[in-house]
């Protein structure tokens, strides 16, 4: 059985960042999402699994929220299952 891999990529605004990153977990096929600033440049890259809720993605969330507060403009690149 071969799994073909999704990409995309959603250019948005760091105050949106959060709000976009917990949309993506909630749609549950997200293998890994890559956060990279408005020069391309890659601030973190979270890997996913299936199954990661509650207070494990907490510290994730919190780190986000971060990024966001730092970042005007972001790209996220968004891999699929």
């Amino acid at each position: 059985m071969t799994t073909k891999k999704k990409n995309e990529t959603f250019t948005i605004k760091g105050d949106e960042l959060l709000s976009k990153f917990k949309e993506l977990i909630r749609e549950g096929n997200v293998r890994k999402i890559t956060i990279k600033d408005k020069v391309g440049k890659t601030v973190v890259v979270i890997p996913l699994t299936v199954g990661v809720v509650g207070a494990v993605i907490a510290p994730v969330l919190a780190a986000v929220g971060a990024i966001a507060a730092l970042l005007t403009e972001c790209t996220i690149s968004v891999e699929r299952k």
